[in-house]
């Protein structure tokens, strides 16, 4: 089994809503018209019948490497060989909001970004469908998404059917916290406010990060959340950062304060403490009782691609679960195929057949019940929304 390395570049990357994408975030955030691509004028001459090739642009660590050469990928190759079909597979997502904007300028003005398949987190995502950048995927082409992608994710909010984007991997948002150095177990997200956590927990920086989690510890159903349950937050975050309960907000380097033993508590997210638990099984997960939230960074195929079906027919690939169980078994996140669980269960190696039992990778039926997909915040929320929140995080 490839050894899963430690994943220096977050997943779900803070929002940066007044960052170096400024101009190009605050048009596709507000809506304005002249961004938004009509149905008709999204998809170009399809090629994939004779050209057999597509450009996939991913995040950096998010596929199965070889143990020997980390440059070779054993089940984009197997698809390569099986199919016939070459695949540009390039590293070069490192943030959504630094992505966006450089294939943004392309998108609205109706031409081709160069790229088949991107991968994005969902929150982004919702962006680009509400834009209408992004095409329609025919199911006739996914069999094995139609039949295997889990039914917790089969109809987000912002894209009801998954007719426009198809999970790569999921998360959960939940708590991590040290159990032997805390003394005691947490089970609530109102745990986190205990004195004896005072100056000693983290909160995530990210808007569309953290949200949700403190949320659903006030009771809130987060399908359907209010304006008046997010400012709900924002108030009692404000009333913890003045007293001195939040260390700080963190990007994805709340992994090494919770190792140093300088934060006992925070938010955090399932694969990275999968990650930390192989070195120091002291640190817990928790779905707090109240629920957690469930996440995706998810495959589309944006407007203008030349081949379409070559991508479709990636994408259906990589949900076979004997596929899906290899990813799996790689990059230790929450596997959108659970009938690769009884993949994996059968390996003969003892290791890989233990991700099986993993409730961080393959969720049980008591964790499931807990779990939820936000709503999205939507474009007339989000100027007001961030400017809020940013405040609070000193962002």
């Amino acid at each position: 089994m490839a050894q899963t390395p430690s994943h220096p570049v977050s997943r779900r990357s803070l929002l940066r809503a007044l960052g170096g994408t400024a101009a190009l975030g605050a048009l596709a955030g507000c809506g304005v018209p002249a961004a938004y691509v009509r149905p008709g004028d999204r998809a170009v001459a399809d090629l994939s019948a004779t050209d057999k090739r597509l450009a996939w642009a991913n995040w950096p660590l998010y596929i199965d490497t070889d143990d020997d050469n980390p440059n070779k990928r054993p089940t984009l190759e197997a698809f390569e060989k099986r199919t016939g079909i070459s695949v540009d597979y390039v590293e070069e997502i490192n943030d959504n909001d630094e992505f966006f904007g450089k294939i943004s300028p392309a998108l609205m003005n109706h031409q081709s970004t160069g790229r088949d398949l991107i991968v994005m987190s969902d929150w982004m995502c919702a962006r680009f469908v509400r834009l209408g950048w992004v095409q329609r995927m025919d199911r006739a082409h996914q069999s094995n998404v139609a039949k295997y992608l889990d039914p917790l994710l089969r109809s987000p909010a912002f894209d009801p059917g998954r007719r426009c984007t198809v999970p790569w991997q999921s998360g959960i948002t939940g708590i991590a916290y040290n159990r032997r150095k805390l003394g005691r177990e947490i089970r609530r997200v109102s745990d986190l406010w205990a004195d004896d956590l005072k100056g000693r927990v983290t909160l995530l920086s990210g808007l569309d990060e953290a949200f949700a989690l403190l949320m659903q510890g006030n009771g809130v159903d987060i399908t359907k959340w209010t304006a008046d349950d997010f400012h709900q937050v924002c108030d009692q975050v404000e009333k913890e950062v003045r007293r001195g309960q939040i260390r700080r907000f963190t990007g994805n380097d709340y992994t090494k304060d919770l190792v140093s033993g300088d934060v006992l508590a925070c938010q955090a997210y399932s694969g990275d403490v999968i990650q930390l638990q192989a070195d120091n099984p002291d640190i817990r997960f928790v779905v707090p009782e109240e629920g957690a939230e469930l996440w995706s960074d998810s495959l589309m195929i944006p407007n203008r691609a030349r081949h379409k079906a070559n991508a479709e027919r990636l994408i259906d690939y990589y949900y076979e679960p004997e596929v899906a169980a290899e990813l799996a078994a790689w990059v230790n996140y929450v596997c959108p195929v659970p009938a690769a669980r009884e993949v994996l269960a059968a390996s003969k190696d003892a290791d890989t057949a233990a991700l099986a039992d993993n409730p961080l990778i393959f969720p049980d039926d008591t964790m499931r019940k807990h779990l939820a997909i936000a709503r999205d915040i939507t474009s007339t929320e989000r100027v007001e929304f961030a400017q809020r929140w940013n405040k609070i995080v000193g962002l």
